[in-house]
């Protein structure tokens, strides 16, 4: 491929144009993919938790992943490691829902090292969701397939009545 022929934002930066899958997995283009998530939106952290939250429902934790990375980006200094830590159990329960065990497992506890002895924050249980990764990346490791609609973690409250 030539490099004209790359895929570039506005600022020249690469950026893939192809559709995705509810997993962030790339599609062939002219596929028909899930609407991707816009980069660099500041969101409150109420917001940024609805907008994960339904996104982690909807079985599309990559896409979850990316909401949490602009908050920790855009977000005060003092919150970014735990956006970061919740980025890490949404991208690892995108790998282990790709089958991914090893990366699945080890970015779970990735994320889990991060939440862990965090007071809680923004209405979300940190112990539980601790809990939740650690759990999770010993069943993928044990080889279970992931369903990541049905190991959606609930980030905050009880869940909604189905």
């Amino acid at each position: 491929m030539r490099e004209q022929d790359r895929d570039r934002d506005g600022e020249g930066r690469a950026r893939s144009g192809r559709p995705r899958d509810g997993l962030g997995r790339p599609l062939p283009y002219g596929a028909e993919g899930v609407p991707r998530q816009p980069e660099g939106v500041v969101r409150t952290p109420a917001e940024t938790v609805a907008q994960a939250q339904g996104l982690l429902d909807a079985g599309m934790p990559f896409h979850a992943h990316e909401v949490f990375e602009d908050a920790w980006k855009s977000g005060p200094a003092q919150d970014a490691d735990l956006w970061r830590g919740l980025a890490q159990l949404a991208v690892g329960l995108t790998h282990a829902a790709r089958g991914n065990a090893v990366g699945g497992a080890r970015l779970l506890r990735r994320g889990a090292d991060a939440l862990a002895g965090r007071a809680d924050a923004y209405g979300m249980d940190l112990a539980a969701l601790t809990g939740w990764a650690r759990g999770l990346a010993r069943r993928v490791e044990a080889g279970e397939p992931v369903d990541a609609a049905a190991e959606a973690p609930r980030l905050s409250g009880p869940p909604e009545p189905v």
